[in-house]
């Protein structure tokens, strides 16, 4: 609006040119040099306009949305590649949101207990979504998950409609992720497959409430993938079963369990059980870390 003024309107245009040339070291009427008012008018008027212009010519190189929309790094391949810090770029937010002190019903969150506070393995007040699996002290201490360990970028030319036409199921809902993903920590206990006689929270007791009481010799090529710290993982196991219970059940959003691929194990049996033979035996490509034969 203000370069429209100049533009169109011959006042302001005169005034702006007179301000430009005028004398800065005119004498007043007692024969002093000084400066007029008006150069410093000038001086800020020119400022003024200047940051206008750099704010217009940012605020357009930053909300072109559907330019980002189909920046290359939200599809294949780029998106293999991309690191945390790029997908921040843009998508600060999502570490940075706060769980509300207080639920519209008026319930404070600090009394009660989320779903996943249920566990001692989790400390601290409640947090977001992504805040749980970045950058909470659990996270850090155990996983290494990447933006697109979860997000594998999407079509814009597939997503669903909003509102969404339910006579048409052939889209995917926006930033969708593959469930198996989720699954491979939030399924529940295979117990009938580990020969568990009843689910771990009522048979932990017989087993003296250690995992590495059998899987000190079983299974034991796990957690090497690239989205956890294997390492850490087995030291935090030995102080705390919950730690292993925590991703085998114990945050369970699904009925089933995740088929893990039977990575091979020192004294593992030729034989494989009937409900492992479809089972794979290496974990996926993408998640493979730099151990040769490692998986989850």
């Amino acid at each position: 609006s203000l370069l429209r003024a100049l533009k169109n309107d011959s006042y302001y245009s005169s005034a702006w040119m007179r301000y430009i040339f005028s004398d800065p070291t005119a004498e007043n009427v007692a024969g002093e040099r000084t400066m007029k008012p008006k150069y410093y008018n000038s001086i800020y008027f020119l400022l003024l306009i200047t940051a206008v212009i750099n704010s217009g010519l940012t605020l357009a190189a930053e909300t072109n949305y559907e330019k980002a929309r189909w920046h290359p790094i939200h599809f294949k391949p780029a998106i293999d590649k991309a690191t945390n810090e790029q997908c921040l770029e843009c998508h600060q937010e999502v570490v940075e949101r706060k769980v509300r002190k207080e639920s519209p019903a008026g319930v404070k969150a600090s009394e009660v207990m989320a779903w996943y506070q249920t566990l001692d393995t989790y400390s601290g007040e409640q947090e977001t979504f992504h805040r749980r699996h970045l950058t909470t002290p659990l996270a850090n201490e155990l996983m290494n998950l990447q933006c697109n360990t979860c997000h594998q970028g999407n079509d814009p030319r597939e997503e669903a409609i909003i509102p969404p036409d339910h006579s048409n199921q052939n889209f995917t809902l926006r930033k969708g992720v593959n469930p198996k993903i989720c699954l491979m920590c939030h399924g529940r206990t295979g117990y009938e497959q580990m020969g568990l006689p009843s689910p771990w929270t009522t048979s932990a007791s017989i087993f003296q409430n250690n995992c590495l009481l059998c899987h000190v010799s079983i299974r034991t090529n796990r957690h090497r993938v690239n989205f956890l710290k294997a390492d850490a993982i087995e030291k935090a196991g030995k102080n705390n079963s919950d730690v292993c219970y925590g991703c085998h059940g114990g945050r369970q959003w699904y009925r089933i369990a995740f088929p893990y691929p039977r990575n091979e194990w020192p004294g593992m049996s030729s034989v494989t059980p009937e409900w492992a033979k479809e089972r794979p035996t290496q974990s996926e490509a993408r998640f493979k870390t730099n151990n040769a034969g490692s998986g989850k």
